[in-house]
């Protein structure tokens, strides 16, 4: 069985995403920010690791690049709702360009995550 971690400040949407891929056949481990994430990866590796990007204590650019430093096989997609501010810079972008093989713009339909989960870990 393939694993994901997940790692989201926001309970319900680690939860959605939770039960959407157990529902799938993934197993599934959550962190709350970056710290608790890289904590969870070094216990136990996943197939593929789903970052939120803005989180507090850790965000997810920080935790993308402490990820892909000690860890440079990881697989992670990642995930914000904040890049449609026009003040902010692209944080998809920018964790594309520090290691994360895909990104998924929140809200994104259920569909594209399950669609984005199964195209990373056939690769």
């Amino acid at each position: 069985m393939l694993s994901v971690l997940i790692v989201d400040d926001q309970d319900q949407i680690r939860q959605l995403i939770r039960d959407t891929l157990e529902g799938a056949g993934y197993s599934v481990e959550e962190a709350c920010d970056g710290k608790e994430g890289l904590e969870r990866y070094r216990e136990k590796s996943a197939d593929l690791v789903l970052m939120d990007i803005l989180m507090p204590d850790q965000d997810g650019l920080e935790a993308i690049v402490a990820l892909r430093c000690e860890f440079p096989d990881s697989r992670i997609i990642a995930m914000t709702g904040g890049t449609d501010r026009v003040s902010v810079p692209n944080f998809l972008d920018v964790a594309t360009m520090l290691g994360a093989r895909r990104t998924l713009q929140k809200p994104f339909e259920l569909q594209a995550l399950l669609d984005a989960v199964a195209a990373e870990v056939m690769n």
